[in-house]
């Protein structure tokens, strides 16, 4: 056998593996709450037309945050400068967009672009409270091991 026959995995440690090297959930809610503001929407394309630059940016505002979001998944080099046009079209859409799409897509937009926003790349992923306890108790173990027989010959 050689060293490039390993079996096949499946979707979903590959899909984990692309979602932990990205602001996923934040991706995720940004374009939720741009698509939540979208479909709130209630006026037509001839009424929007007619009411003139106001109602275009009930649309574009909440088009630019569904982008946004979807860039941010897909190219996550760029994610401040996506979240903070994110967060800015998300407070606009309280006055273009009925109230940001009735207070929810404001919500989940305002809040996708404080993850990306934090989002962190290259840290290392928390070790919890159990496992460090858990590890303290074991060099602790080891340290008393070594301490009780120094001196004595093997």
């Amino acid at each position: 056998m050689s060293g490039t026959d390993t079996p096949h995995q499946g979707w979903r440690p590959a899909f984990r593996g692309w979602r932990a090297r990205r602001p996923f959930l934040g991706g995720l809610l940004l374009t939720l709450g741009g698509t939540w503001i979208l479909f709130t929407e209630k006026a037509s394309l001839k009424v929007v037309i007619h009411i003139g630059m106001q109602g275009v940016v009930g649309y574009l505002l909440p088009v630019v945050m569904v982008v946004c979001g979807l860039l941010t998944l897909f190219s996550p080099s760029q994610r401040l400068f996506y979240s903070i046009l994110g967060m800015l079209c998300s407070l606009g859409s309280w006055v273009t967009s009925n109230l940001g799409g009735f207070f929810v897509g404001l919500a989940l937009g305002a809040v996708g672009s404080c993850m990306i926003f934090g989002w962190l790349p290259d840290q290392e992923p928390r070790v919890s409270r159990r496992k460090r306890r858990k590890a303290a108790r074991v060099a602790a173990q080891q340290a008393q091991g070594f301490g009780e027989g120094a001196g004595e010959p093997a």
